[in-house]
């Protein structure tokens, strides 16, 4: 059944169905290379929120997708619509059958500009995930979209919220930009450090410099429902800990699972096995917690090396190429820790390590006011995308 909607409008607007004013691209192409598109878009390549696409595939590289899009159209990805992918074309390519091809009906109806807003409303969502089948991969379908029920404005007031909704979405876009220059920088920075060596930076074993590099618990625990968090490596795998993402264990069964060592502030993870395995994180928290045997522990020796400089090492180009190259196996790859433990790196002076931190903990801060900044920003987009079009 569907939901009672209000029957008061404002001046002016009117109901609309979705298949009213909107409707699907209808460009093929059988041969893409040869119709002059050398670019083709998966759903992979469509970031949840994100209005722009910011990477595809090369059509040369072999591609069996026919859907044509062109700049201005919109793509709509109709398989697990809860994902939220909506992005507008900025160049021509063919895309996969997952994604729907939009366009307004006309133009006086429907500005083009507003309808990538109208896609990203919870209304058009939760319609989307409402009539999608599927349980593995579910799908929405046309003959539902166009169902979908929605307040439409007066063309001068269309043009006024895709204004303010565009100024909004360069708000954001700013941000993004400003986080991925500062990733770079930080990336340069840590890049000259780790791929420096002289006299006075001599390379060593990371065994050389630690105090202990071995792994978490091989024992399966018993799991509780609340306790002492337990860390998979899916806890990690993103460079920062998500505490959603954690088992959790008794007191009793983490006091018998650390009985060798327990990892504490200053102390490196590293995700040894799996589809992400060579990410590191320094332990920059008191909370207690325990880890599976795919997560590796490195003991720093804190007369030699920093925690931090370690992290930042492995997560550094030169640390991910020796990750990628000592890994075995395709199924489920592993870096063992004997392998880990001759990892070869620079070694500065515990000064210049501890200068070098100071450093990384000023880009760190900035990170986070520029995370903070783009959430409240996002929120603020969220906010009048859904005000403005309800």
């Amino acid at each position: 059944m569907k939901p009672e909607v209000s029957k008061t409008l404002k001046a002016g607007w009117r109901r609309v169905k979705f298949g009213d004013v909107v409707q699907l691209a209808k460009g093929r192409s059988q041969d893409p290379l040869a119709d002059g598109f050398d670019r083709y878009v998966g759903l992979e390549h469509l970031e949840p929120g994100d209005l722009r696409i910011r990477s595809w595939g090369n059509v040369a590289d072999g591609v069996t997708f026919t859907n044509v899009f062109q700049p201005g159209q919109v793509l709509f990805g109709k398989r697990r619509a809860y994902q939220r992918k909506v992005a507008v074309a900025d160049f021509s390519g063919v895309c996969s059958g997952d994604i729907y091809v939009l366009e307004t009906k006309d133009a006086q109806l429907l500005l083009p500009e507003l309808l990538p807003f109208i896609c990203q409303t919870d209304a058009f969502f939760d319609h989307a995930v409402g009539t999608s089948a599927g349980s593995l991969s579910p799908r929405t379908n046309w003959t539902s979209l166009a169902d979908f029920e929605f307040s439409l404005p007066p063309i001068a007031e269309q043009k006024y919220a895709a204004q303010v909704l565009g100024a909004f979405e360069e708000q954001v876009e700013s941000v993004k930009e400003a986080i991925e220059a500062l990733r770079k920088v930080k990336a340069a920075f840590v890049e000259r450090l780790v791929a420096t060596t002289s006299k006075s930076r001599p390379i060593v074993a990371l065994t050389e410099v630690c105090l202990r590099v071995t792994d978490g618990t091989h024992q399966p625990p018993a799991f509780t429902q609340q306790g002492v968090p337990f860390f998979l490596v899916k806890t990690i795998s993103s460079g920062f800990v998500d505490w959603t993402c954690t088992n959790f264990v008794s007191r009793q069964t983490f006091e018998e699972l650390t009985r060798r060592v327990k990892p504490k502030r200053g102390d490196v993870l590293y995700t040894a096995v799996g589809a992400t395995y060579g990410v590191a994180l320094m332990v920059d928290f008191d909370e207690t917690f325990v880890f599976q045997r795919h997560i590796a522990h490195i003991i720093p020796n804190p007369q030699k090396i920093v925690g931090r400089y370690i992290e930042e090492f492995l997560n550094s180009r030169l640390g991910k190429r020796l990750s990628d190259q000592s890994a075995v196996g395709s199924a489920q790859p592993t870096v063992t820790l004997k392998s880990l433990s001759n990892f070869k790196l620079p070694l500065p002076t515990i000064d210049e390590q501890r200068a070098f931190v100071e450093e990384i903990e000023k880009i760190t801060a900035a990170f986070s006011t520029l995370g903070g900044r783009l959430r409240s920003s996002l929120e603020l987009r969220a906010k009048a995308l859904n005000g403005m079009l309800a």
